[in-house]
């Protein structure tokens, strides 16, 4: 490999691929609390998947909004805690690869934080172009205040690796991209490679979380998206996932699990998501359905996908309008309250953990409940219903 992470934490020896539910080396559970915090929405704190910058939604009413902020947390729990038999998320012995981990706060990075706080160990694949960037922040520690584990410690991650989901293999990147200077001093970074890699260094997984989406032209109309813009959005939104999956499926123990990350866009009509992305979403959606029989059949791996609530992330916020999507959100949802990363990375915890084993194929919201609503109910239309609310 051409790259390593933070001094002392990112190597570690290969362990034999058998079911991990046997291995006791990581002391940690999940179990769930929660906080109450009354904040404004001048305080938000939230992120989303790809947007545009165009806005898409009628004018929120001024004014400053009341709410309750509820969190709820994966605990990791030192070993003289005996949790309620059955009811604890329990992930030690298994090993997550989460790609799609470029920074300290998008979903990749809280799912990870969910995952090792209930005892999982942490590999994950960065994209290039940002490596230098993440492996320095992480060896520096400016991710440190982040990588605090409900029990105090800090989140380990084991191995990072230099990842390019839209190139399968190395005889698919075009010249171009090889020569680039922000891919220089990186080796191994196709799917095919990656997986080489994680085979040869830890021999198996038991968990594979696809974090990752790109449109190129997502701030255009469908409209006017280019054919070439219209596949990619696909290729890096929705194909990889399934490239991924195909070639880590041999070396994930049975009973292993694997989840990505959608948008209500996939389904609803959302102006100014465009380029094809929700197109994307729609596409990931799909192959969940029929990933999840066939990785359930010829591997005994379950397949989900986690519809997010919008979140303020560095990407959505260099974007645009994350802002007015949080904002509606709150004044809409069933749940008038911040969707946080950590509530999305508990949720996907419990769907790699053994607490799911039935269920595969779902598409899981995760988002205070918007999705289940078909009018916005801060409409002057509803100005006289007796509508509860936050004040």
């Amino acid at each position: 490999m051409g790259m390593a992470a933070a001094p002392g934490t990112y190597m570690a020896t290969i362990k034999p691929c058998i079911s991990s539910s046997s291995k006791t080396h990581v002391s940690s559970v999940v179990n769930i609390s929660t906080e109450h915090k009354e904040a404004s929405w001048t305080r938000l704190a939230s992120s989303s998947n790809i947007s545009s910058r165009q806005p898409f939604l009628p004018r929120i009413t001024s004014g400053p909004v009341k709410y309750e902020k509820f969190v709820t947390r994966a605990m990791s729990e030192t070993n003289d805690y005996k949790p309620l038999s059955g009811l604890s998320i329990d992930l030690r012995g298994k090993r997550a690869f989460i790609a799609g981990v470029a920074d300290d706060n998008g979903y990749g990075w809280a799912i990870a934080k969910s995952l090792a706080a209930a005892g999982a160990e942490i590999l994950v694949g960065t994209w290039v172009p940002a490596l230098n960037i993440f492996e320095s922040s992480l060896r520096r520690g400016k991710f440190d205040e982040s990588r605090v584990l409900p029990d105090g410690s800090l989140m380990e991650i084991t191995k990072v690796y230099p990842m390019d989901a839209v190139y399968d293999c190395l005889e698919d990147v075009p010249e171009d991209v090889k020569t680039n200077k922000r891919y220089s001093g990186s080796s191994n970074w196709t799917v095919q490679e990656v997986v080489e890699s994680v085979k040869n260094d830890f021999g198996c997984i038991d968990i594979l979380v696809h974090s990752l989406a790109n449109g190129p032209e997502v701030s255009k109309p469908l409209l006017e998206t280019s054919r070439n813009g219209y596949l990619a959005a696909l290729s890096a939104s929705s194909y990889s996932f399934v490239s991924l999956l195909k070639h880590f499926l041999p070396i994930m123990n049975p009973g292993g699990a694997s989840i990505s990350l959608t948008y209500i866009a996939s389904e609803r009509i959302i102006p100014g998501y465009g380029g094809g992305m929700s197109s994307a979403k729609a596409a990931l959606e799909s192959d969940t359905h029929v990933l999840a029989f066939e990785a359930g059949r010829k591997h005994k791996v379950r397949v989900n996908t986690i519809s997010a609530g919008p979140l303020r992330s560095r990407a959505a916020k260099a974007i645009g309008f994350i802002d007015m999507m949080i904002d509606y959100s709150l004044a809409n949802a069933p749940l008038q309250k911040e969707l946080s990363a950590e509530e999305v990375g508990n949720a996907a915890a419990f769907l790699v953990s053994p607490l799911s084993s039935a269920i595969t194929g779902a598409v899981v919201y995760v988002d205070n409940g918007l999705n289940a609503m078909g009018v916005g109910v801060d409409s002057p239309t509803f100005a006289n219903l007796d509508i509860p609310k936050d004040n």
